[in-house]
């Protein structure tokens, strides 16, 4: 009995289903000019986001008009260049900002950084309303937010050591991930449970693609809640913990029934 043939799409139907540069034609030897001038858009939108200014004062105002409070501190990167030269540098806090950092006191259950990373525009653009809907997504299951962090010249593994300076339980780092040619101000949430400097990124889980095109605010908080929730029950968060949050209520498993990560991987280039 023979296979049935799938039906015929057309080039026109592919390029409906995907932003991806999908026949893309031909003028001669060359793309068409259209498609040409599309891709050094595009690609000129991506550099500009990685370069967009950290517009602080402007995030700590959208916080403050929802109710809400941050204190800001910087990495070891002094400018843009260091930040995207020596990765290392993000990833530490400098001295005065850890000194501040120490000073505040407990953050209780759960503390939210908000780091420009790869993409500033992506955190201008999508943080603050995150935050907004992560606080009532979070009341609902009962977990309040400690502390709320602005970092500047920040990479993932730098809320490690702000949860750990601030005794977090957990730490929710939002930062701009890496710009594509599709999405250039994408934003990533990192959440890691007894934050503290060395964890690996098979020890944390990240909801990613948060942007106008990909995951709403709305549709990314339900998820970062499930797992910031599930994680302070099981004591764990990366390998260990499968997001099920579109799987309807789970079951909660203890924190001696829990399997452990114990995988690594390569540090994320963010």
């Amino acid at each position: 009995m023979k296979t049935p043939a799938p039906p015929f799409r057309s080039t026109e139907a592919l390029r409906e289903l995907t932003p991806a540069r999908v026949g893309l034609g031909r003028a001669g030897a060359s793309m068409p000019t259209d498609a040409l001038l599309a891709f050094t858009l595009d690609h000129a939108r991506a550099r500009d986001a990685v370069h967009a200014a950290f517009d602080v004062p402007r995030l700590l105002a959208g916080l403050s008009g929802y109710g809400l409070q941050a204190s800001r501190v910087s990495s070891q990167a002094r400018s843009r260049r260091d930040y995207l030269r020596r990765p290392d540098l993000g990833r530490m806090l400098d001295p005065a900002s850890r000194q501040a950092l120490a000073g505040l006191g407990s953050a209780g259950d759960l503390a939210v950084v908000i780091g420009d990373g790869l993409s500033p525009a992506a955190v201008q653009a999508h943080a603050v309303e995150l935050v907004r809907h992560l606080g009532a997504r979070l009341a609902e299951a009962g977990v309040g937010i400690g502390n709320i962090v602005i970092a500047s010249g920040a990479r993932v593994a730098l809320g490690d050591e702000i949860g750990a300076v601030l005794g977090a339980r957990m730490v929710a780092m939002l930062i701009g991930e890496r710009p594509g040619l599709s999405a250039p101000n994408s934003l990533g949430a990192y959440l890691t449970y007894a934050p503290r400097i060395g964890r690996t990124d098979a020890e944390r889980n990240c909801v990613s693609n948060i942007h106008r095109a990909g995951l709403s605010c709305h549709e990314a908080a339900l998820k970062i809640a499930w797992l910031v929730r599930e994680g302070m029950a099981r004591q764990l968060t990366g390998v260990g913990l499968k997001d099920e949050s579109g799987d309807g209520p789970s079951a909660r498993i203890s924190a001696s029934q829990a399997p452990r990560a114990n995988v690594e991987c390569g540090k994320s280039e963010t």
